[in-house]
């Protein structure tokens, strides 16, 4: 039913064979693997790791390694900012979206997961705009290669950095629906995780009830909203001012309601646990440590 997996970007340090030989070691499912450009200059945390090279990759050789462990890898990923103020970095991430689209299908995965990117200083309908003028080219080729766009609902604003409208438009309901209209082609959905709406002070389990034909991938990460300094630096600040991503437990994620959900609309495939928890950043040995303990308190939801 559910298969349980991570998202490649926390094993950095890896090469692709490590990555799958650690996750059939501790009896993960698949794997989403991170493909950004080799000669990638994003600095942000857990940017700029590729596991796959899609400028330069051997398909037999992957598929050997997933046949040789016994893990799938459940899709492709690459987060940069699409819709970027500046066109020629906009434009190079659209392209570089397309060839890990490309490459999805020589591998014969199903999902490419992404954000659709934003200009933060603009409103939400301008970005729709945006949207509306450079989406189509990608989500073309997207059916070309008959390979799914999971666009991850994070508002990547998280510091003065992204404001003040945060880097990804595709942050709630209201704006999926828009977009959606917009570009109706079932291609495109969602790789849903639920800690971004916590944040935002919404339902996190009510989209898988309201999107269950749009949910082409799942992220488990959890978020904990401290209330203390919420109530002292209210919502309209930097979120990492009252918030802080947490492993799958650690916060205020309703886990037992979400997986719930999931079975409730007959949700079937990856759900990938993402690792972005501060706490666990010490070393080598607290990233495997954040796996794990995820694993372990995900696995009362799903046989491992």
């Amino acid at each position: 039913m559910l298969h349980l997996g991570f998202v490649s970007a926390i094993l950095a340090e890896y090469d692709l064979e490590h990555v799958l030989q650690f996750a059939s070691e501790q009896r993960f499912k698949c794997v989403e693997v991170m493909c950004w450009p080799t000669d990638n200059s994003d600095a942000r945390r857990y940017a700029g790791v590729s596991h796959i090279d899609v400028d330069n990759f051997d398909a037999k050789h992957i598929q050997q390694l997933t046949h040789k462990y016994g893990v799938y890898i459940s899709g492709l990923g690459y987060y940069p900012n699409p819709l970027d103020p500046d066109p020629e970095k906009a434009a190079y991430y659209r392209e570089h979206i397309k060839k890990v689209i490309r490459a999805a299908a020589q591998l014969e995965i199903p999902v490419v997961n992404t954000f659709i990117g934003r200009n933060p200083g603009l409103t939400i309908t301008e970005n729709l705009k945006l949207f509306a003028k450079h989406w189509p080219e990608i989500i073309k080729v997207a059916e070309e290669n008959n390979v799914k766009i999971g666009i991850e609902n994070c508002p990547m604003w998280f510091t003065d950095d992204e404001w003040p409208g945060g880097k990804n438009l595709a942050t709630t309901p209201a704006i999926w629906d828009r977009m959606f209209e917009i570009i109706p082609s079932r291609i495109l959905g969602l790789n849903y995780d639920p800690s971004h709406l916590i944040f935002q002070m919404m339902n996190e389990v009510k989209p898988i009830y309201d999107y269950k034909d749009r949910l082409h991938h799942i992220h488990l990460k959890d978020v904990k909203v401290y209330r203390d300094k919420l109530d002292r630096v209210g919502i309209m600040a930097n979120p990492l001012e009252y918030h802080s991503p947490k492993l799958p437990g650690l916060g205020d994620v309703r886990w037992g309601a979400f997986f719930a959900a999931l079975t409730d609309v007959r949700y079937r495939g990856p759900v990938c646990i993402e690792v972005e928890d501060k706490a666990y950043e010490g070393s080598a040995e607290d990233v495997q440590t954040a796996i794990l303990t995820s694993r372990n308190y995900l696995s009362q939801f799903l046989v491992l």
